[in-house]
């Protein structure tokens, strides 16, 4: 991994399902470096929920420890 990757920004698009609530903003800037887990953690504050299922591209459910840069390549 080239060091001009991990510091790139990735945004990340995000759509509710089934009954979750929809947020006011659906596209955030994240740093490639943070964990998905930052994500995880960053919906569950917005949208006042202990229980989340998060899925990339609705067909699956990273670890919390991937790398967001990973995922985006």
């Amino acid at each position: 991994m080239a060091a001009s990757e991990a510091e790139q920004k990735v945004v990340v698009h995000v759509r509710s399902a089934g009954n979750a609530p929809i947020l006011k903003q659906d596209k955030f800037k994240i740093s490639g470096r943070d964990k998905f887990l930052r994500v995880i953690e960053f919906l569950r504050r917005q949208l006042h929920q202990d229980t989340l299922f998060v899925y990339v591209n609705s067909s699956f459910s990273p670890s919390p420890d991937e790398l967001i840069i990973d995922l985006y390549n």
